[in-house]
């Protein structure tokens, strides 16, 4: 897993693709997936959380639309500079 990054337990009354999304973006802001750099795909996603496919798509459509990651067609899904998310003014919209 990820050093000082919690395992993670799903819970029931919550919709699974908010708790990843929180994760995801949580590792974003801890540094753990550094700017510039790729966040997992959609194929690690559902591995790592057990997770569908479409859940996946929208924890990454979800981190894309806050800003949080710019997708590059063929190359993946990389973290957007915290200055780079400043200057448009998405910082700090939630997950709901």
């Amino acid at each position: 897993m990820f050093p000082g990054v919690r395992e993670w337990e799903p819970e029931p009354d919550r919709p699974l693709w908010v708790q990843v999304y929180e994760i995801i973006r949580g590792r974003i802001e801890a540094g753990v997936y550094r700017p510039r750099h790729p966040v997992p795909s959609l194929e690690q996603l559902t591995q790592e959380f057990g997770i569908a496919r479409n859940t996946a798509r929208k924890v990454l459509n979800r981190l894309q639309s806050d800003g949080l990651v710019r997708k590059v067609p063929s190359l993946g899904t990389f973290v957007v500079p915290r200055d780079d998310r400043d200057r448009d003014g998405r910082e700090g919209e939630g997950a709901g």
